[in-house]
């Protein structure tokens, strides 16, 4: 993701990076050079105008379309920062219960936040379709990590070591039925969040939708020079190139954003969230300490 200042609004009007210009540049260079041939033909050839009123009343029924597609987009990046808000909030939350309830067991706080903190890793990882525990990984015992990475799905297998870290604090007498209870209930919102955001990745828009969109545009771009070549000459090249502008960018705003999960520019800063969660956890637990104290080999 591209952090900005709001305020600073001429200093964006030449930033490339972000912008999608490069993704449209190709569709937008071809309207233009249709356009240059429809004046032409018009100019030295025959007359290829027609009344303008048709790409008049088109042109508000695809801004229509156009603002829906963006507008679902944008839903599913918010819905997928909300989602990873909540990977945040039940991380702390399920620490910050440990720290209080395991004071006495230093070694399974130490595992616990292990454990958690690489959650978020392995839930971006699983999202991009890629395995891996992230970059904090080898602080796991080298079988348990294989374990987890070799699992059907990452994030889950993480999320059971959380819970068996749980469980064994309960077989010890450090936490009762009732807190044991209400540790893995962050535990299970943890799953529900992943879900979540495997729902956003795995079900796009409607396949009929975004294939009419874009025969519309299409249509509409390469016909709009006959449609205005009486009225602007050779001013139609400038203005079929504004048009196809805008209309192809907003209908690219909405592909970059509808899948948040990934590498793009506008996508969310998942490496960024993930290493607040490990700073927040290893900070709240003092497992930087317990790295040195407590058995270099982990559990």
């Amino acid at each position: 993701m591209i952090h900005y200042d709001s305020h600073k609004w001429f200093s964006h009007f030449f930033q490339i990076r972000g912008s999608l210009l490069r993704e449209i540049t190709g569709r937008v260079t071809l309207c233009v050079l249709w356009a240059a041939g429809v004046v032409w033909v018009d100019l030295q050839w025959l007359n290829v105008g027609i009344p303008s009123l048709l790409h008049t009343l088109l042109g508000a029924a695809l801004s229509l379309l156009l603002v829906f597609r963006t507008n679902a987009s944008y839903d599913r990046f918010w819905e997928g920062r909300k989602l990873w808000g909540g990977i945040v909030n039940e991380t702390r939350n399920l620490i910050r219960g440990a720290v209080v309830h395991l004071a006495n067991e230093p070694d399974l706080l130490h595992r616990l936040t292990r454990w958690t903190a690489v959650f978020p890793w392995s839930a971006m990882n699983e999202l991009r379709g890629v395995d891996g525990l992230g970059p904090y990984s080898d602080r796991i015992p080298q079988a348990d990590r294989i374990r987890a990475v070799s699992a059907q799905h990452t994030p889950l297998a993480v999320a059971c070591e959380m819970s068996e870290c749980l469980a064994e604090a309960h077989r010890r007498g450090a936490i009762s039925d009732v807190v044991m209870m209400a540790l893995d209930q962050n535990i299970q919102l943890l799953i529900d969040y992943v879900g979540g955001c495997e729902r956003i990745r795995k079900t796009p828009l409607p396949f009929a939708y975004a294939v009419h969109l874009r025969r519309s545009m299409v249509l509409y771009c390469f016909t709009l020079p006959f449609a205005m070549v009486d009225a602007f000459g050779w001013l139609t090249v400038l203005d079929v190139a504004f048009i196809s502008y805008v209309f192809f960018g907003i209908e690219e705003i909405g592909v970059e954003i509808e899948g948040p999960f990934g590498h793009d520019a506008n996508d969310l800063p998942l490496e960024d969230i993930c290493e607040t969660i490990h700073r927040n956890l290893y900070a709240l637990s003092g497992a930087e300490r317990l790295e040195r104290e407590v058995m270099p080999e982990g559990l």
